[in-house]
Parts: C-alpha cells; sequence; structure tokens
C-alpha cells in the first residue's frame, strides 16, 4: 500500500457540512492503488468507553493523473463526531488511517480519531438558492449596445471638473436596457456588467468616483432603471468591482500627487515612495506596474470602510444582487471577509464572486468569496474541444481535479466561462471550427458551475487580440449558433440534475474520442455523450444512440 499517496485533511475540501446534520468526508490515494476504502464514525463524546462506530463504505468518485478521490456522505444525529478509514489493497493488506497515522488495529483512543468537532450551522458553506439556476450574461458594456440591436461603434470623450472621461465604442447602460429582451429570450438569468463607475479609459479599470455612473455610460438613474427591469424580468444584476488599485483623479491619489508625504491619504496606497515617480514606470505598487492603476492599501481600516461603503450603496440605493471582484487575488484576505459582511448586511443573498486565475482554496472556506472565475476550466476545454490537444482520458483526469479540489458546494457555483473580456475568444482557438465551440458550449452547459456566455459568442464573434475579443456587439449578424445556445441553455434551466446533481465518469474511449458523463440529482439522471470524432458513432446506454459527429448528446 502506497501510505505516502494516502491524505485527509480534517475541516477542509475533505470535510465539510452540506446539512446540519450531514457531513462529506473523503481521502485522496495513489491512482489505481486501493481495492476498496471505508469510513467508521462515531459520537465523539460517547459515554460508552468504547466508542460505537458505523461502517460507511466509500465510492470512488473519480480519478485524475496521481489520486483516486474516495467520498462518503454521513448523515448522523451527532453533533460531535470523530472517524477514522479502513482501507484495503489489491494485494490483500489492510490498515486504519487515522490522525494517529496507520495502524493494522483499531485499539486506538477516540481522541486520535479524525476530529469533526461540532456540526454548528455557522460553518456551513450555502450559496444563495438563486445561483444554483443561474445563466449568466456577461457584458462588457463599452461594446454591447447603445440602442435596440445596435451600437455607433463611437467613442466619446467627456470633460466634467477638468477630468476627461473616454469610451470606444459608444455603448451605454440604456442600450442594455433596450436589449433585455434578447438576454432573456437567449435564455440568461443574470449579467454581469464590467465596470461602470467614473473613469478615465473606455475599459473603466482606472476608477476615479466608485460612487457615480461614468458619463459615457450614462446616469444614476438610468442604471436604478435597469436594475428594477432586470429585476422584474427575473434577472439578476452583478457589478465589476475594481478594489485592487484606483485611477489616476481618485481623489485620494490626486491629494497624494499634490501634498506628497504631506497628505493625509499617503496610507491609502501601498508602498509609496517619495518624491513619487510614475513614468516610464511608477516606482509605487499598481496594478501590473501601471502607473495609472496606483495599489489601494486595503489593509488600511479607513480604505477597507470606504470600500465596504461602496458594496453597501450600490446593494442599497441601486438593488443590485452581487459583485465580481477584480484582481483578487492581490488583496488581503480579511478585506474580503468585511466586503462579504457589509453586503450581506445589506442583502442576505447577495453573491460575492474573485477574479482568481489559479487554485482558490484560500479564499473559498466560506468566510471571503462564494465563487471565483473559473480559467482553468476555460483551459481544459480550449486544450480538449478547441485545439485537441489532450485525449478524453486526459480531459478527464483534468475535470475530475477540478471537481474534488473545493467543497461541492462550492464546485457547483464557479464561475464557468469559455472566454471573457481578457483572452482570445474561444471560437479564434477553434480555429472559426464552430462544431468545436458548439460541444464546448454544451459540455460547460451540462458541467458543475455557473454557466456565464460573453456578448457575443452567441453571434460567432472571433479575436485574439484586445481590440478584436472587445469588439461591437454584431447585432445584423445571424448564424446557427444562437438557436443552439438557446436550446442548451433551456435543458440546463429545465434539469436538476445539471444545475445539482454529482458528475460521474461512465466511459472513456481514447481511440473513438468519446467521452460520456453522467449528472444525477434525487430521482432524475442525465448521461450525456461528448463524439469528438469525425464519424457518426453508435453506443449502447440501456438502447442504441447514434452519435453525430463533433456533437454531444444527451440522454
Amino acid at each position: 500500500m502506497n501510505l505516502a499517496g494516502i491524505t485527509h485533511r480534517p475541516l477542509s475540501e475533505q470535510a465539510y457540512m452540506v446539512a446540519e446534520d450531514k457531513l462529506v468526508l473523503s481521502l485522496k490515494a495513489a491512482k489505481g492503488d486501493l481495492k476498496k476504502a471505508s469510513l467508521f464514525y462515531g459520537d465523539r463524546v460517547d459515554r460508552e468507553k468504547q466508542i460505537r462506530v458505523t461502517e460507511v463504505e466509500m465510492e470512488l468518485t473519480g480519478s485524475d493523473q496521481i489520486y483516486d478521490y474516495f467520498e462518503a456522505e454521513v448523515k448522523s444525529d451527532y453533533t460531535r463526531i470523530c472517524y477514522y478509514f479502513s482501507l484495503e489493497d489489491y494485494f490483500g493488506i489492510k490498515l486504519n488511517y487515522s490522525e494517529h497515522g496507520f495502524t493494522d488495529n483499531t485499539d486506538v483512543d477516540r481522541t486520535e480519531f479524525f476530529q469533526y468537532p461540532y456540526l454548528r450551522r455557522e460553518d456551513m458553506i450555502t450559496m444563495p438558492e438563486w445561483t444554483k439556476d443561474m445563466v449568466m450574461y456577461h457584458i462588457f458594456p463599452d461594446s454591447f449596445a447603445d440602442g435596440h440591436r445596435a451600437i455607433s461603434g463611437q467613442g466619446n470623450d467627456i470633460e466634467q471638473d477638468g477630468i476627461h472621461f473616454r469610451s470606444n465604442l459608444g455603448g451605454k447602460i440604456s442600450g442594455i436596457v433596450d436589449n433585455l429582451d434578447y438576454i432573456s429570450d437567449l435564455g440568461a438569468n443574470c449579467i454581469y456588467i464590467n465596470p461602470i463607475f467614473k473613469a478615465n479609459s473606455y475599459h473603466k479599470y482606472d476608477t476615479v468616483d466608485y460612487f457615480d455612473i461614468d458619463p459615457c455610460f450614462g446616469t444614476l438613474d438610468e442604471f436604478k432603471a435597469l436594475v428594477k427591469v432586470c429585476h422584474e424580468r427575473g434577472i439578476k444584476v452583478i457589478l465589476d468591482g475594481v478594489f485592487n488599485h484606483c485611477g489616476p483623479d481618485f481623489f485620494a491619489f490626486k491629494d497624494v500627487l499634490e501634498k506628497g508625504e504631506n497628505s493625509r491619504y499617503v496610507d491609502w496606497f501601498y508602498k509609496l515612495r517619495f518624491p513619487i515617480e510614475r513614468y516610464p514606470y511608477p516606482n509605487y505598487e499598481a496594478f501590473a506596474y501601471v502607473s495609472d492603476m496606483p495599489k489601494l492599501n486595503t489593509g488600511n481600516p479607513e480604505v477597507c470602510k470606504y470600500c465596504c461603503d461602496v458594496g453597501r450603496f450600490w446593494i442599497r440605493e441601486c438593488g443590485i444582487d452581487g459583485w465580481r471582484m477584480d484582481v483578487a487575488n492581490e488583496i488581503d484576505h480579511e478585506f474580503f471577509r468585511q466586503f462579504k459582511r457589509a453586503i450581506r448586511e445589506e442583502k442576505r443573498d447577495s453573491f460575492l464572486i474573485g477574479e482568481i486565475w489559479e487554485d482558490s482554496t484560500a479564499w473559498l472556506l466560506g468566510d471571503q468569496f462564494d465563487s471565483t472565475m473559473n480559467y482553468t476550466f476555460t483551459n481544459i476545454c480550449r486544450d480538449f474541444f478547441a485545439e485537441e490537444k489532450i485525449t478524453p482520458s486526459k480531459f478527464d483526469e483534468r475535470i475530475q481535479h477540478m471537481l474534488h479540489r473545493y467543497p461541492r458546494q462550492v464546485t457547483l457555483a464557479q464561475m464557468n466561462f469559455l472566454d471573457t473580456h481578457d483572452i482570445g475568444r474561444f471560437l479564434s482557438f477553434c480555429n472559426g471550427d464552430e462544431s468545436r465551440l458548439k460541444m464546448a458550449f454544451a459540455f460547460m452547459m451540462c458541467a458543475p458551475g455557473i454557466p456565464s456566455v460573453f456578448y457575443g459568442d452567441e453571434k460567432g464573434i472571433t479575436g485574439l487580440e484586445e481590440c478584436e475579443y472587445r469588439k461591437p456587439m454584431p447585432w445584423n449578424e445571424t448564424n446557427s449558433l444562437e438557436d443552439f445556445y438557446k436550446y442548451w441553455i433551456s435543458l440546463r434551466k429545465s434539469s436538476k440534475a445539471l444545475t445539482r446533481g454529482s458528475y460521474r465518469t461512465e466511459l472513456v474511449d481514447d481511440k473513438k474520442r468519446i467521452y460520456v458523463f453522467s449528472r444525477e440529482y434525487e430521482n432524475e439522471r442525465k448521461t450525456i455523450i461528448i463524439n469528438g470524432s469525425d464519424s457518426e458513432m453508435c453506443l449502447y446506454f440501456g438502447e442504441n444512440v447514434n452519435c453525430a459527429p463533433r456533437s454531444v448528446t444527451i440522454l
């Protein structure tokens, strides 16, 4: 038995609550090493001298390149649980595994079992109920619309109080309002909008005023009207919050530039150096060495309170439903704890997403983010569907690794997407082959997580450079993609198995490029067949199923 490959960490993604009386407990073992794994659990304060334990056989829920994942769900009246694992390999070796380590007998004191000290409801990770059926439509406001099915493509330069506010393509808040029928018809029930606050650049990531709408986009009253109409249509609204840095015309940074070390706002910024040098590169901390984006010191209580007040304001005054936090991995963790408490006080079911491109475990323990942007999902889909660089077995290994890195509730709430405002369009990585995009999109609609559509993907937008993938919405173009997107979005929203269910790999065939998995929730089960080959395939799943080339079939 490969003991070095066996791991379990209490109070982590391997031991967490899914209900007040229900725990999920799992462990990792070297791939192919264990024949069987069982869980033994009991009341850690059992009045009997010899603790009474219950056995639950664990299920092999998936395998990645290195590990097998075993999982058991425990429903118990105990509020304090201790437990250990019984393991058997293919050579007949049997060992028990606990906090004590590995042993071939059960004569271990209960204090040396693994412990889940108390099943407290406050420690359970919960998601707003509305997020469970969510399909997001991601809007880059400058590029989307300034009228009904229209965008001028003409930017603006508006001066107010000596500050210039610029746009590139002319998109407006009113343009989003005018096209909510289009978004509803597509099937999306949430819009995520990139920054709309006063800022110098067209992308609006260099904020000037966090409490007002950029004049190139419209007015505060127009935004309030947008949220009101969205809610009437059953559409939630999530805004982009840029609190890692601000813009050069933000009042506090202007004060520092004017007064230097004598400014009362010196500690509002991270590692300022005097005299301040802005060009060619800043001698102060900034976003990616961009001098016009000085880094805010969110560890300063004044700054933290200011940002939390911003978070509260847009929920209280406009009724938004959540925030996506920009450059979240460069901001201190305590800031997000306070920000989440602030917005939940304003709206109990508000939703908080972080922009983190890598593993986000440290942010997803329940006290900070509800979800993060799942770039791992994007990369896997690009490698398998778009560029066909990996086999179905490698695809499955990477998907399983992704699915097992967070607690179940978090995995189901991850923001999945094929592209965003920061990366090239997925169709370009497919070399324009719409069949590859369709397979990837259908998979996203069937996979665990919250699917997100970047504006215009459904119209076949391409581009690998910023000016291309942020191009104007091609309102006058039509193709088969729109109907395809509507069909799969509708299919997902009609199925609890696809929005809430477990994920199990059913068949992997590298030679035929076939991948089959299932989603199951309560009494509903969906089987999804991906035929990535150029040939029609006939497979048997209780009945003969003909699968067209480069297609996804759902049973």
